[in-house]
């Protein structure tokens, strides 16, 4: 197998598209287990990713293979409404046993994109009102719908002319917080000017569909914004018949320590979109509102032929299974707190390490040039590939690139967190002495 492997591996430039292969680091492996990846070269990789918050209970985690096998033996395919099975109408009685507030009302589909374009369809149709409002930051999704409020990063906007039907404010980063100011009161304020801006200079509330966010930046940067600020937008919003939106296909399933970011500030959104953690790696997703909401949206104007495929279903059900019964959530809690606490630790050996941020397992780390403190995503590069030989891997983001992505297994304990953070210090320590020689 290897040579077939490697054969294929170096062909990889001429089978699949750039756009989708150039990924970093691009690392060949050939098992998954718990917190580990296996590579091609024979190396136990600890993994710091979860395939991008995705396979929060740890790979093939045994009762969600055992549960992928079983379905199999029974339905390989839906489609939904055309039949009916049980692991679907399972799965959304048990979600509805999570979900913040009102929320127990499911449209199953394959990705957080398909989740996201299904809130925007909801939302509008609904209302009856034609835009949007998103924040600079955000990312929900590449298709044209999900484009036209994704704002992390312009190359993916770029020749593409998603609808015109949204607008965009800024988002609530804490660091840009001036330092004699409230956080909670000054940027509470600035949302009420940022909208009535808006709001006399742009489109009026009355034209207003929804708002829709990340209750925690994804890909923007691991930006946590106030909880007071998350209350000020739930408030402006009741107050002109806008429905919100909480994309939380990256913060949902117990990253950032309840099953929700919505429960974590304390917020119920009217519509929430949902995937990644769902079903431990299998592709599934969901787009949730109240029976409400819901019934409003008429038979056939929203369908799908795999969405809400019986061995996601399946999948997903062991997964909220054992996030409960090795309690997940907990461990997302004390062990977030300990890695944020080795971290700033790090942070003091370090020059090129800016802000840390993190809730529950959702963990940002800011590399920095260390004289001038500007982001450096070439230095981040550098980094993470020297951890790659170290043994541990990371992931990126950040609107350039600057950000240590650190979001390991909910399953991660005490000791693996020493591990890996370990193997960054070392490898900031190679690189740091890099800069040292070159000046």
């Amino acid at each position: 197998m290897s040579r077939d492997w490697n054969h294929l591996f170096k062909r990889m430039p001429e089978l699949l598209a750039p756009t989708m292969a150039k990924d970093h680091p691009n690392l060949p492996v050939v098992k998954e287990e718990g917190c580990y990846y296996y590579g091609l070269d024979g190396k136990e990789y600890l993994d710091f990713t979860s395939g991008i918050a995705t396979t929060n209970v740890g790979h093939r985690h045994p009762k969600v293979v055992q549960a992928i096998k079983d379905g199999a033996d029974q339905l390989l395919h839906g489609p939904s409404g055309v039949i009916m099975y049980e692991s679907i109408l399972k799965l959304a009685d048990e979600l509805g046993k999570v979900t913040p507030g009102n929320l127990d009302c499911f449209f199953f589909g394959n990705s957080g994109t398909e989740a996201i374009e299904g809130a925007l369809k909801l939302a509008r149709h609904v209302t009856k009102r034609p835009y949007v409002i998103s924040f600079l930051g955000c990312f929900h999704g590449r298709s044209m719908g999900a484009l036209s409020v994704t704002t992390s990063k312009s190359k993916y906007r770029q020749f593409q002319q998603p609808s015109g039907l949204t607008y965009q404010i800024p988002y609530a980063n804490p660091k840009e917080c001036p330092a004699d100011a409230n956080v909670d009161v000054f940027f509470a304020e600035k949302l009420e000017k940022d909208f009535e801006t808006l709001f006399k200079h742009q489109v009026t509330p009355e034209e207003v569909a929804a708002v829709i966010l990340e209750p925690v930046l994804g890909e923007g940067g691991y930006v946590i914004p106030p909880k007071s600020w998350m209350k000020k937008l739930r408030e402006i919003c009741d107050r002109h018949g806008i429905l919100l939106i909480f994309d939380e296909v990256q913060t949902g399933f117990g990253r950032t320590g309840e099953w929700f970011a919505a429960q974590t500030f304390d917020v119920v959104p009217d519509i929430m979109a949902i995937a990644k953690g769902i079903a431990s790696g299998i592709p599934l997703s969901a787009t949730i509102a109240s029976q409400e909401l819901m019934k409003q949206w008429p038979l056939g104007t929203h369908s799908t032929t795999f969405g809400g495929n019986p061995i996601g279903c399946s999948a997903a059900l062991a997964t909220l299974e054992v996030i409960k019964e090795e309690e997940l959530l907990n461990n997302a809690k004390e062990v977030g707190e300990y890695a944020l606490k080795q971290l700033q630790e790090l942070k003091k050996k370090h020059h090129v390490i800016g802000d840390i941020r993190g809730v529950g397992l959702m963990i940002g780390i800011e590399i920095v040039h260390p004289e001038t403190k500007e982001p450096n995503g070439d230095g981040l590069f550098e980094i993470l590939d020297l951890a790659l030989e170290k043994g541990v891997l990371f992931y990126f983001c950040g609107n350039e690139s600057e950000v240590i992505r650190m979001v390991p297994p909910l399953t991660v304990t005490k000791e693996q967190i020493d591990d890996g953070i370990g193997m960054l210090d070392e490898a900031i320590t190679i690189y740091e002495k890099k800069l040292i020689a070159n000046s």
